[in-house]
């Protein structure tokens, strides 16, 4: 029982690292980080609680695909990380498929059960959920797209 405590604990904390690994890596180099002159939509988003901030441009294709996907802003760690790995996995998503995950990542980041597989690299944001004040910087880009997609033109605010 304790060899197998211990596994678990280092087995933890590998996942640790990786989740801050890969929020450092995308917070000093965020993918897709730039305004779309082009874009067929954009929302602004705002976390009053962090002062983070972020505008989310998308385009469309005409099946109903999102081509093309970025943002800009500022903000902590987490929710330019967010918005990184966002803008990244749902290029080539239709936008049923981008709302999927957005329900996703909203259960996981909240601490539900969640099939880890299905939501690919952005499982390494799973840590967010044991620091509970960091849930609404990790969602905002989140909440952003969803309300975007939903055809939303005003701001969209954490609280």
């Amino acid at each position: 029982n304790r060899k197998f405590n211990l596994d678990v604990w280092l087995m933890l904390d590998d996942l640790r690292d990786l989740y801050q690994e890969v929020i450092f890596d995308h917070n000093r180099n965020p993918r897709n980080f730039r305004a779309m002159d082009d874009a067929d939509r954009q929302i602004d988003g705002f976390n009053p609680l962090c002062g983070d901030r972020l505008t989310l441009f998308i385009k469309i294709s005409d099946g109903g695909v999102i081509s093309e996907a970025s943002f800009q802003g500022q903000g902590c760690a987490i929710s330019t990380a967010s918005a990184s790995l966002m803008t990244e996995i749902v290029k080539g998503k239709t936008e049923e498929e981008a709302e999927q995950l957005f329900t996703l990542f909203h259960k996981m980041a909240t601490g539900e059960h969640v099939e880890m597989d299905e939501l690919g690299k952005l499982a390494v944001l799973a840590g967010v959920c044991e620091y509970p004040a960091r849930v609404k910087c990790a969602t905002l880009p989140w909440h952003t797209l969803d309300a975007l997609l939903k055809g939303s033109e005003e701001p969209v605010t954490t609280e």
